[in-house]
């Protein structure tokens, strides 16, 4: 008996490959790829396998199903589970063609067919006769359309051709695409008017070469690019462009592909700064550092990208960037976190460049950010010797913290004994209690730090002085210094538990138990100061990149309402 023409069953997806081994097989497609071991019958019973699932079968007759034996039906039903689980297989219905390129990807390769039928695309071009125009013709007649038409459009730079498709419930999508003598972009895929103004935005910052004859390969390339680009979005198949493969790209923002033409090479680039919604702040460190790359890369990024690379990173990790103001140096007990604090100041000192009113201070979350302003506030008051505000508090005044309330702490004796050995003499820290608050401020040698406890504050600021001596000693000329605070550990601690067998000798126990303080420092911290924030606004245009970077990244600038903290 055999099925109707409408029946649906699975079939292999287009241009998977086998390879049979020795006990097994190896099956790859175009995104995943599995290999079945353990037993020298699967080469054999993948040729049962394969007429069922191949493009020219029908469905099995129910008599011919009756006579395969009860484990060999087990076994195909256990190798089709396997490919199903790795996106090999896809349902089709019977005595209909399986289209080639939405097959090996599309869940509905028949309604992605459909749609691209549909698309009614459409090239626009200054020259429609020139080679960007026509290569995007071809290429999307390729991908599955009808032949586009191509349009002129006097207003598109030498080059730029914009390709728009119809899409899903009566949209117009569109992609940008931009070829010059070394190189070009594909934009994201978007309304035509953004596609647009994504364009001429990328050309004003990649600055691409005057346009004379394009290379082939380059220009092949990009065309294949914007058209795989925007046949996707018509067929509702995700973007080439897509984060969940690529953990440089940042979901939200938008991605670019970049082309260079000696050597031919592309690859998708985030753009920070680009449109749009304000991101959530990230909820983890390791997500925090994925957006610092985003802020610094190195094609659309908007900061010089924090760098170990030939710093030494023991007993301090360092890393450093250039800023506008000169070279940065961050240290911090580890890299990651390094890096951390090195994007936060150099996004600081970028503000400042640009002017436009108050410096803000940057944080990863607006908890991190008023940790960072509350600490410089207590700092900036040090300097000027100004007494705390009154209240109840402040009638207790400041009082000397001896050293038996921090030398046995692991991380104060470490770091305090590490740049001890460093100077080849014993430091003289100063550490104070503030106002009869749990908020101590110490100072050791070059560096300050105000914490919860007086060994936290001991441990910061010998990480401060040990980041100057370090960074001196492997030639750095920093201008300017920054490192690791407290404000920094509830975003590093967050997500990860502790062994149980670490004490606060390991960074992860002690970051984690200056996180459980930071909240009660605060609060504080705030009634020691008066401080009051709000969020920070670019007040020119030179600003503004920084600022849709910095809101597309989901970090947090704040000021101090009527002066800088």
């Amino acid at each position: 008996m055999t099925a109707e023409p409408d029946a649906v069953r699975p079939r292999l997806r287009p241009g998977v490959a086998v390879t049979p081994l020795r006990e097994g097989l190896h099956l790859r497609g175009r995104e995943s790829s599995v290999t079945l071991e353990g037993s020298r019958a699967l080469p054999a019973l993948w040729q049962v396998l394969a007429a069922r699932l191949g493009p020219q079968a029908e469905a099995a007759d129910a008599a011919v199903e009756a006579t395969v034996e009860p484990r060999v039906a087990a076994a195909l039903a256990t190798v089709t589970a396997r490919l199903r689980e790795h996106g090999l297989l896809v349902d089709h219905p019977d005595g209909v063609r399986l289209p080639p390129w939405p097959g090996a990807v599309a869940d509905d390769p028949g309604g992605a067919e459909a749609a691209l039928a549909a698309a009614r695309p459409v090239v626009a071009a200054a020259d429609p006769d020139g080679p960007s125009a026509r290569a995007m013709a071809r290429a999307l007649a390729r991908g599955g359309t009808a032949a586009p038409a191509v349009v002129a459009e006097p207003g598109l730079p030498a080059g730029r051709v914009v390709a728009t498709a119809d899409g899903p419930a009566g949209t117009e999508l569109a992609v940008a695409v931009q070829c010059g003598a070394d190189g070009g972009f594909v934009t994201e895929p978007a309304d035509p008017a953004r596609a647009r103004t994504d364009a001429a935005a990328l050309a004003a910052r990649l600055e691409p070469a005057p346009v004379a004859d394009p290379p082939p390969v380059l220009l092949a390339l990009l065309a294949a690019a914007g058209a795989q680009r925007l046949l996707c979005a018509v067929a509702g198949l995700p973007d080439p462009g897509e984060p969940a493969d690529d953990p440089r790209l940042l979901d939200g923002r938008p991605t670019v592909l970049i082309a260079d033409a000696a050597p031919p090479h592309a690859e998708h680039h985030p753009w920070a700064a680009g449109p749009g919604a304000v991101a959530a702040p990230p909820g983890s460190l390791a997500e925090a550092l994925r957006r610092v790359n985003a802020l610094g890369d190195p094609r659309l990024g908007v900061l010089d990208a924090p760098s170990a690379g030939d710093l030494p990173q023991l007993p301090v990790a360092l890393v450093s960037c250039a800023t506008p103001a000169g070279p940065l140096a961050a240290g911090a007990v580890r890299t990651d976190l390094a890096r951390l604090a090195a994007a936060c100041r150099s996004a600081e000192l970028h503000l400042a460049a640009v002017g436009g009113g108050a410096v803000p201070v940057v944080g990863v979350d607006p908890d991190h950010a008023l940790g960072l302003a509350l600490r410089r506030a207590v700092l900036a008051r040090a300097v000027r010797g100004d007494r705390p505000l009154p209240d109840d508090r402040a009638a207790r005044g400041d009082r000397t913290v001896p050293e038996s309330a921090w030398r046995e702490h692991p991380q104060a004796g470490h770091w305090y004994g590490v740049l001890a050995r460093r100077l080849g003499r014993a430091p003289e820290p100063t550490i104070r209690q503030l106002s009869g608050e749990s908020v101590y401020l110490a100072q050791v040698e070059e560096g300050r730090a105000v914490e919860a406890t007086p060994a936290d504050a001991v441990a910061h600021a010998a990480l401060a002085a040990l980041t100057r001596l370090m960074a001196r000693g492997a030639g750095l000329a920093a201008v300017h210094h920054t490192v690791l605070s407290g404000a920094a550990a509830p975003l590093a601690a967050a997500g990860r538990t502790p062994a149980a067998w670490t004490d606060l000798g390991w960074a992860d126990r002690w970051l984690a138990d200056i996180a459980d303080r930071e909240a009660d420092l605060h609060a504080a911290l705030v009634r020691i100061t008066g401080l009051r924030t709000a969020r920070w606004r670019p007040a020119t245009p030179e600003a503004r990149p920084f600022a849709d970077a910095l809101d597309g990244c989901g970090f947090t600038a704040l000021t101090a309402e009527g002066g800088r903290p």
